[in-house]
């Protein structure tokens, strides 16, 4: 009795234990965020920014705290605006997979968008997000290249 008691306590630590996550909160499109976005071709970075993601509702995305870590003039002071929306997929051992958009547009008064930049085909795998991106706008503003977001 005590023997075959031992052997169904250890088998459910096993399987509990198969289903842990892990606790680097990977299954989560919260909190702050690092961005790196190189140019095509030639690769060198264009523009950085960091942030803070928080999830609101349906794949809605509330974006704060948003400030370029690079100088350029395109996007100056805090006369931006952003949007943002992603899909997560994932399962039991906390392997995050999805799908992740992002506009930032220049604000200007009254209302006036001169820059849109767009981050588009972005993939979330874990902590990271890659995807492409576009800026379209006034004379100088415009280009193309890939970018990378990592969770700080």
């Amino acid at each position: 009795m005590y023997k075959s008691m031992r052997i169904v306590l250890l088998s459910v630590g096993l399987v509990m234990a198969g289903c842990s996550t892990s606790s680097s909160n990977s299954g989560s499109i919260n909190g702050s965020w690092n961005a790196s976005l190189t140019s095509s071709p030639g690769g060198s970075v264009i523009y950085a920014f960091s942030t803070t993601f928080t999830e609101t509702n349906a794949n809605g995305l509330s974006v704060s705290n948003f400030t370029f870590t690079t100088n350029g003039p395109c996007f100056q002071g805090d006369q931006t605006s952003e949007t943002g929306n992603f899909t997560l997929s994932g399962n039991f051992n906390g392997n995050v997979t999805g799908t992740f958009g992002m506009t930032i547009s220049t604000e200007f008064p009254g209302g006036v968008t001169q820059n849109v930049l767009t981050l588009s085909n972005g993939t979330i795998n874990g902590n990271t997000i890659s995807g492409s991106w576009t800026l379209t706008g006034v004379t100088g503003c415009n280009g193309q290249g890939t970018f990378t977001i990592n969770k700080a």
